[in-house]
């Protein structure tokens, strides 16, 4: 990819006085997004996840946010995707609705696959049926690179083949399916935004490369990971953010599917390589066998054609993956003790 491929072209248009309902704020992607959304000068309605102690999760670290709220500028909304009223009053008034809640973690979706369902199928029926009753403008609905399982060929075109490969990937393409239906059959101005696999700041511990991260930064000489084989297409947080106003500001025929990522791949094995450039770590991986997927689950390659977010978004990384690592490892650095590693990954 040469250096003006990676040169995003401005959006047309501005969310500047804009109201923005964004569902999942309290997450990882979603709180990167809501401060890239108060930058730009949008309202921001921060649906998060309703608790006993009203926390707002990453938002609670947010200075930004924070400010906004005291400006005005910004409001929490504690609910449950679940909840078809909660969301169709929190839907009420807006110009766009960005729907990120979710539940995402892979392993867990073995476990408890009736939740995943819950939330990621009904809770977006929930958010599609709000945006048709209240006529909303724009939906940018949020799909997963995991939908297509592993893929029959690469690079992988939004009209590949779906595959649902664990109960996770099932629900989102369920989502994805409801989506499609709503825009053939109301009409509704939804877009899929399909991210490949998302890193930075605030990321599960459980993920990869908090896990390679924090484990080299704890001082550990061993790192345990599952399968060191597989294969990612990697975007930094801040660029998926982008791409999410991107869509919330480009006109495009309800239904349509863009995906987000870089067009690069590389192993776990070769992303353990470059975190041990970026901490000065010598560690040696370690299998954990609870951290392997069941047989016939684990996708083995992931890797993107960004031509239609090009084409459609004007959208293209500008974050790579070696500098992505070291913003992460910074982030990460006064966060992890010994004991803290130990504890999110035996």
């Amino acid at each position: 990819m040469t250096d003006a491929e990676l040169t995003p072209v401005p959006p047309t248009g501005s969310l500047q006085g804009k109201t923005v309902l964004v569902t999942g704020s309290d997450g990882f992607i979603g709180s990167h997004l809501v401060e890239r959304l108060v930058a730009d000068g949008a309202h921001v309605r921060a649906f998060c996840l309703y608790n006993s102690n009203g926390s707002t999760g990453w938002l609670e670290e947010s200075e930004p946010f924070k400010q906004a709220v005291r400006d005005g500028q910004a409001e929490v909304v504690l609910g449950d995707i679940r909840d078809p009223e909660h969301v169709m009053a929190s839907v009420e008034g807006v110009d766009v609705v960005l729907h990120l809640a979710a539940l995402i973690a892979i392993p867990f979706s073995y476990v408890a696959p009736r939740s995943y369902v819950e939330t990621n199928i009904t809770g977006t029926l929930n958010v599609l049926e709000a945006v048709r009753r209240h006529g909303t403008p724009r939906l940018v609905n949020t799909s997963t690179s995991e939908v297509y399982g592993t893929p029959e060929q690469v690079p992988i075109t939004e009209s590949h083949a779906l595959r649902g490969q664990s109960p996770y990937s099932a629900t989102k393409i369920g989502a994805d399916k409801m989506c499609e239906s709503y825009a053939l059959s109301f009409d509704t101005p939804v877009t899929i935004l399909r991210p490949f696999n998302t890193f930075g700041p605030r990321q599960s511990f459980r993920a990869v490369i908090p896990t390679v991260l924090s484990q080299m930064l704890a001082g550990a000489d061993q790192i345990r990971l599952g399968a060191v084989s597989p294969k990612r297409d990697f975007t930094f947080v801040t660029d998926t953010a982008d791409g999410f106003v991107r869509a919330a500001l480009t006109d495009v025929a309800p239904g349509t599917t863009i995906q987000l990522g870089t067009g690069r791949t590389v192993s776990v094995g070769e992303v353990v390589e470059i975190c041990k450039q970026v901490t000065g770590s010598r560690a040696e991986i370690v299998t954990d066998e609870a951290r392997i997927r069941p047989d016939g689950s684990e996708v083995e390659i992931l890797l993107s054609d960004p031509s239609n977010a090009h084409a459609l978004l004007g959208w293209g990384p500008t974050v790579s993956l070696e500098e992505g690592l070291a913003r992460t490892a910074e982030w990460l650095r006064p966060r992890v003790d010994l004991e803290t590693a130990g504890r999110y990954h035996r």
